[in-house]
């Protein structure tokens, strides 16, 4: 009888064995990792959130101080009501002095017809008139967020932050808007 070698038999085998072997090549897999790596890495670099700069100034009596330095011709004074109105007059509210009139309160929102027409029609007449920015009791954050934007897209470069004062809240009365 004709029987293979067991020595052939054993070589023939190893060579398919050895054939049929998986290799995986893992060089463009690593590049790949390193590109999207770099790119996530620069996304996140120039994709920083953007915070808005908010400079206030220190007061150390309040701010009845801070508005007797003022001069009523430079002045708008904008309240932050409820329903996202906004109500202004220009000049300072002082029903204790005689000799400064009432001021006429005004009524707009936050389109570009409202209050950004006001603050750059202001601006032109007043070159740089101070904001007095004064939030009521139904006011909310984003009305404050808008008024802020307003004032950096309007480019004003006086404005502040103050309390609402009793002589306010009477003129609100008196116009019938709270």
């Amino acid at each position: 009888m004709n029987t293979p070698s067991t020595s052939a038999f054993k070589a023939s085998t190893w060579l398919r064995t050895r054939r049929h072997r998986f290799h995986l090549d893992m060089t463009p897999m690593v590049g790949l990792a390193f590109l999207l790596l770099t790119f996530f890495l620069l996304h996140a670099g120039v994709a920083k959130p953007r915070v808005l700069a908010l400079t206030m100034p220190v007061i150390e009596d309040s701010d009845s101080a801070f508005l007797g330095m003022l001069h009523p011709v430079e002045e708008v004074t904008i309240i932050l009501g409820s329903n996202h109105q906004l109500h202004y007059y220009l000049g300072l509210n002082n029903p204790l002095d005689p000799s400064m009139p009432v001021p006429e309160l005004r009524t707009t929102d936050f389109s570009s017809r409202g209050i950004r027409h006001m603050l750059l029609a202001r601006h032109s007449q007043q070159p740089e008139p101070v904001i007095l920015i004064k939030p009521a009791q139904g006011a909310t954050y984003k009305d404050m967020i808008d008024i802020l934007d307003e004032m950096n897209i309007t480019a004003q470069k006086k404005y502040t932050l103050v309390s609402l004062t009793a002589a306010d809240r009477q003129l609100l009365l008196a116009n019938g808007r709270q």
